[in-house]
């Protein structure tokens, strides 16, 4: 089998047009459907066009949980970058053409509603395809179920209550029949998770990926089914859609209720069943975090390998033993030379652009290499934080010896130096032309240097770039001057194990309070940091030595790891709206440094770049007004 990508099958694709105004109305060319069962290979296209409606998420510029929080910021106006999502943070949705509009595809959005439709055709018509063996055709029935499960999850997680599509309508149904419903969460929450335990039932749906990267990545296996099911749950439970008085009298026109207004406990024993349940068979594969291997013609020394270990875990393809699930319809191509500062001088307009850049507050994030925050460790000068100081022989594989920096950046948490570029910083990697492996790159950021503005565009505009998403091998050089980009592509991840025991911390935490076991899958990821466990850390080194022992303390620990450790991936934009945080974190001032001077005294200057606002309403994005014009029966999300 071909690596899925997006293939559409061209007979069918006039059929969707005239139907486009309802959710579940079938096409109404049925010998063109029976056609496209009727043989193997046009079977197996309508499996790629179910795949096809994935979310781009590898792309910085259409997935909407990217460019849309306050992990990183661009200029403004934007140039060579399409800003709708951008858009979004800057707090000008609307919901006349909303951006990331997945219920009807506009606004850089894709067609969800069609895309459960396709998956109901092909459940409703592969048992006619006479060449299918009989195990194949279970093991693509398990990935559809999957596919179908993962649509209707994602259009939750942004408007909260929608219609459930079990089937198509017949060509017979009614206007009322096609004008459907939106459903109570925890009927959508109930229906998400019985698709994919009948996904996961199905005996012929591999536990792992069981070919090749080229015939096999990307296919749903019984993996990916049950860790899913665990960020399901643990999304459930979590404030938002869990007891959520904001919404406690939102109802249908039919006056259904449609968020529950009471708290249940339930909800997280659910969750922590099926974190335990995905790890535990996660386990039995032989998942586990990712460390790096170097090629033997690599020299590097501990610092660079720990580096290697956080900075390679979502970029490493072919040895990542961490990789729940990837999205090979979208992989990180044009991302990397959007996150990657210029390097070395020579570069031209077609190489690394450096435009992906985190605000100060973002970065004020990562920990201390205390392991605890910048603002709580005892031992670190927070008040003296922005004055300058000379790098030394011990932070010769962080900053460049010599070299005059804030204290800001001097000690600091491994993945503070694994996945933020800075001003002065080493990087390593993405070596010019063959250089020597052992050679260290230095970002050199202030006015007239290699990695500063040199123009309109091509810059950071806070100072700050993206390490973590330029996989190593991306050459940015040939030939001793920068005259392209040679990127070493990757499948975007979608879940990794990581993750997973972060959700399994969190869930236990909410259920029962602190205990060993609820610390003991996030303190695994720290190891994997190079950092003490919480109890350790607290207890040396921070100003409230017993923060983690309350729920409130825990919580807001296992918060601000989710927030370091998954940086950049796309999962703090649904985290904060989980856990209804999104009108506190992004209601904030947006700092970066003053990138036209060169002195450091100078440079280190803040400068305010925008005022962020959101307001409740933004929680659940707006049903465009066309579709409620359409659609009597539907009703609009409070706020819009």
């Amino acid at each position: 089998m071909k690596k899925i990508k997006i293939i559409l099958i061209v007979i069918l694709m006039g059929t969707f047009g005239s139907c486009k105004k309802y959710l579940d109305v079938i096409p109404d060319d049925v010998p063109t459907i029976d056609h496209a069962f009727s043989l193997r290979t046009s079977a197996e296209k309508f499996l790629y066009t179910c795949y096809s409606y994935m979310p781009e998420t590898g792309s910085y510029a259409t997935n909407p949980a990217f460019h849309t929080v306050d992990e990183v910021w661009n200029p403004d106006p934007q140039i060579d970058i399409n800003a709708n999502m951008f858009n979004i943070a800057k707090g000008l949705q609307n919901n006349t053409n909303p951006f990331a509009d997945y219920w009807t595809g506009g606004g850089s959005g894709k067609k969800l509603w069609q895309g459960i439709r396709d998956c109901n055709i092909f459940l409703e018509n592969i048992d006619k395809t006479p060449e299918l063996e009989d195990w194949e055709k279970e093991r693509w029935k398990a990935e559809v179920l999957f596919l179908k499960a993962y649509y209707h999850f994602f259009l939750l997680r942004m408007y909260g209550p929608i219609p459930i599509v079990r089937k198509n309508l017949p060509l017979g149904a009614t206007p009322d029949e096609v004008k459907v419903y939106r459903e109570p969460v925890d009927e959508v929450v109930k229906y998400i998770v019985e698709l994919l335990d009948e996904s996961a039932a199905i005996v012929d749906m591999p536990d792992v990926l069981v070919g090749t990267e080229l015939t096999e990545l990307g296919r749903i296996t019984r993996s990916i089914v049950l860790s899913f099911k665990a960020r399901v749950l643990v999304t459930a439970a979590s404030p938002l859609f869990n007891g959520n008085p904001e919404y406690a009298g939102f109802r249908d026109k039919r006056g259904v209720l449609l968020f529950d207004p009471n708290y249940s406990t339930q909800k997280w024993s659910d969750a922590v069943d099926a974190c335990k349940t995905g790890i535990d068979f996660l386990h039995a594969k032989n998942f586990k975090l990712y460390h790096f291997v170097a090629p033997t013609s690599y020299v590097i020394n501990d610092t660079i390998q720990r580096e290697l270990d956080l900075r390679c875990a979502i970029s490493d393809k072919e040895r990542n033993t961490e990789m729940i699930w990837v999205n090979t319809s979208s992989t990180a191509t044009d991302i990397q030379r959007m996150a990657m500062p210029l390097l070395a001088p020579g570069t031209s307009g077609s190489g690394p652009k450096g435009l992906l850049a985190p605000p100060i507050s973002f970065v004020s994030k990562f920990y201390t290499k205390n392991g605890v925050p910048i603002n709580e460790d005892k031992t670190w000068d927070f008040n003296g934080k922005y004055n300058l100081r000379e790098a030394g022989f011990d932070h010769l594989f962080y900053i460049g010896k010599g070299e005059r920096t804030i204290k800001f950046h001097f000690d600091r948490e491994p993945r503070f130096y694994a996945f933020i570029g800075f001003d002065r910083g080493v990087w390593y990697g993405n070596w010019i032309n063959n250089y020597n492996k052992e050679s260290l790159f230095y970002v050199k950021g202030r006015k007239s240097e290699t990695a500063a503005r040199q123009g309109i565009s091509n810059y950071s505009i806070t100072g700050y770039t993206v390490k973590k998403l330029v996989k190593i091998e991306t050459q940015a050089a040939a030939d001793g001057n920068v005259t392209g980009n040679n990127q070493a592509a990757y499948p975007w991840p979608e879940m990794r194990l990581s993750d997973l025991y972060l959700m399994y911390s969190e869930a236990l935490n909410e259920l029962n309070g602190y205990s060993p076991e609820a610390t003991h899958w996030i303190n695994l990821v720290r190891e994997r940091a190079g950092l003490g466990t919480i109890e350790d850390s607290w207890r040396l080194y921070s100003t409230n030595p017993s923060k983690y022992t309350t729920k409130d303390g825990l919580r807001e620990i296992i918060q601000q790891e989710r927030t370091i450790e998954l940086a950049f991936e796309g999962q703090r934009f649904w985290d904060l709206r989980r856990w209804k945080k999104a009108h506190v974190d992004l209601n904030q001032v947006i700092r970066g440094w003053d990138i036209t001077q060169q002195e450091p005294e100078a440079y280190y200057r803040e400068v305010v770049l925008w005022n962020q606002r959101f307001g409740v309403k933004d929680y659940l994005m707006p049903i465009k007004l066309t579709e409620l014009q359409t659609n009597n029966h539907l009703t609009q999300n409070p706020g819009w």
